[in-house]
């Protein structure tokens, strides 16, 4: 997926335009300059085109020096990662110093760039915005982020920008994409080292060695698939770098390239609050995925600790926790291949398709048995399902009364499909729809 990085000096409206474009309030916006000190990551569909956005802090500082340094180090980062920049700027202040610093890195730096000045509200401004021709930048796009105007225009001069292939696009993308994920330091480049039986990436016991999401083919034991190891993603509070987002950040999209992700955890410390929103990004792609425990070897155990430990996790998991949970020690090589056979079952599960005949011979029943509950008199009839043509597994149910099926009802009809066929690891989808 294409990546535009929003650029430009504190407080010309860069927070409310990424809201805009990702369709909620994700970034904190705010009058005072240099609200924004996280980066923010979201995705905008335009046009039938989608692309991923990236909001940098003009980060500001007491002391003029910092600043220039921060804005600068935003601006080259954003640059080098970025397919398209842009570039904001504020009509009322015109062009300032900094603006000018921005716009010569941006000369520089040969990327295609987009040029919008903001906070333009009525026609009288829009004269304001011709003096920022004298940037170099080529055509200038006059916007209000605050309440939308010529943001269309905007969008359709970005989208003319963004590379006509997909850039994250792979050599092999018939192949199943398995993608190792998890916190810093859980040894997720020792598995893929361990599967692919050799020094492929750096391990070093400092957490957050590995920067960069890497894919390699794997081609052993009746396997074939693309296997990613990813950065360590951690807390937004406790990512200081620059450089440290950008790897967060192609984790996250390494997740959204994915077939099954292969979630692994720390076997000392358990499933964590970071671990929980790993776990939901992947849910939120609609991902298989399989739960690795790694260091396995440093607890002390008796005949019932992984049986605890397994009901613990699934508890902390619920209610997706039908799902393979593997324990590991990498370092010992142990059980690893089993982290493959798992992830290959699950990838089997989330590409199948059932004939619409066989889900409704087995379904029908189970409905008959247990029919949706009245409301308010009136009887509900799901008449027939059929498997949806998505990537992950999605059922239609149609039905005379959709919109009074309630989500206990729903729950029962997804576990009902789980009960009847394997969908082990994958996210179930189910829709109501009128007959």
């Amino acid at each position: 997926m294409s990546l535009l990085a929003i650029v430009g000096r504190p407080n010309v409206g860069k927070s409310t335009l990424f809201n805009r474009l990702v369709g909620m309030r994700q970034a904190i916006v705010d009058e005072t300059a240099g609200v924004t000190r996280d980066r923010h990551y979201g995705r905008c569909e335009w046009c039938g085109n989608e692309f991923s956005v990236v909001d940098t802090g003009g980060y500001t500082s007491n002391s003029d020096d910092i600043f220039e340094e921060e804005i600068r180090k935003q601006v080259v980062l954003a640059i080098e990662e970025a397919h398209v920049v842009l570039f904001m700027t504020e009509a009322g202040t015109g062009i300032t110093d900094y603006d000018e610093e921005i716009a010569d890195i941006l000369r520089r730096s040969g990327k295609p760039v987009v040029l919008a000045v903001n906070k333009i509200d009525s026609g009288e401004k829009m004269y304001d915005a011709f003096q920022f021709y004298s940037l170099g930048l080529g055509e200038v796009y006059s916007i209000s982020a605050a309440n939308g105007g010529g943001t269309g225009d905007l969008l359709d001069a970005i989208i003319k920008l963004m590379p006509a292939e997909d850039p994250d696009k792979d050599e092999h993308p018939e192949l199943p994409h398995f993608t190792i994920v998890g916190k810093p330091n859980v040894g997720k480049s020792s598995l893929t080292n361990a599967l692919l039986g050799k020094e492929r990436n750096i391990v070093t016991p400092i957490a957050g060695t590995t920067r960069d999401s890497i894919a390699t083919l794997y081609n052993k034991f009746g396997h074939e698939f693309m296997l990613v190891d990813t950065a360590g993603m951690r807390k937004k509070t406790k990512v200081h770098e620059d450089l440290e987002f950008y790897s967060v950040m192609r984790s996250i999209r390494a997740i959204e390239h994915s077939d099954v992700c292969i979630l692994m955890v720390d076997a000392q410390t358990g499933i964590e609050s970071q671990d929980m929103a790993i776990f939901n990004l992947i849910q939120r792609n609609k991902k298989g995925c399989v739960v690795v425990v790694n260091k396995w070897d440093t607890i002390e155990k008796d005949s019932n600790t992984m049986k605890e430990y397994t009901k613990a996790i699934k508890e902390r998991l619920a209610p997706f926790n039908d799902l393979p949970i593997i324990f590991t020690s990498v370092i010992n090589k142990q059980r690893i291949m089993d982290v493959l056979d798992a992830a290959a079952h699950v990838y089997d599960n989330y590409s199948r398709k059932i004939p619409t005949s066989r889900i409704n011979e087995v379904m029908l029943p189970e409905i008959e048995n247990y029919p949706p509950p009245a409301w308010k008199g009136k009887y509900i009839k799901i008449k027939y399902v059929t498997q949806l043509p998505t990537r992950s597994p999605s059922f239609a149910f149609f039905c005379n009364l959709p919109q009074y099926i309630r989500e206990p009802y729903r729950r029962f009809l997804e576990n009902k499909l789980r009960s009847n066929f394997d969908f082990l690891g994958c996210p179930v989808q189910v829709f109501l729809r009128q007959k």
